[in-house]
């Protein structure tokens, strides 16, 4: 082992403290998330502590269903860093997106309830469901 990546962390190493596979830390990288890392002589990444910190947050700004746009913006990578302001809109425009989808989603999961509730189960090949779901609604979007 190096000097080098004795003071760092390798590629599986920063995957297993941010909790993200190595793929990803890759894509990242690719898109330009993160920067790519210093190298050892013999070509391996080598991480430290603030590479760790970014991936960290960046892991956690998906869990909460950032798009990757606004993880480009909230880290400053198109404009600079956002000031307070702009981050608690752009969290609660994000919010306001997750609310529409858990709607759109409870509409969902009525329509799949009326469907289902049409089924009389048993072992007949004649099923409502499938009959549902192959019908034409007059009032379905174009």
């Amino acid at each position: 082992m190096t000097r080098a990546l004795a003071q760092g962390f390798t590629i599986g190493r920063l995957s297993a403290l941010a909790g993200v596979k190595v793929e990803t830390i890759r894509y990242y990288e690719k898109i330009g998330l993160l920067q790519d890392p210093g190298r050892t002589t013999g070509g391996h990444r080598v991480y430290g502590a603030d590479e760790a910190r970014r991936l960290t947050f960046i892991r956690r700004c998906r869990e909460l269903g950032f798009p990757l746009g606004d993880i480009r913006n909230l880290l400053g990578l198109e404009d600079g860093a956002p000031n307070c302001d702009e981050i608690h809109a752009m969290t609660l425009r994000h919010r306001e997106t997750i609310r529409a989808k858990i709607r759109d989603l409870q509409q969902l999961s009525r329509r799949l309830q009326k469907i289902a509730s049409q089924c009389d189960k048993g072992d007949k090949t004649d099923c409502p469901i499938i009959d549902s779901l192959s019908h034409i609604d007059p009032y379905a979007p174009e």
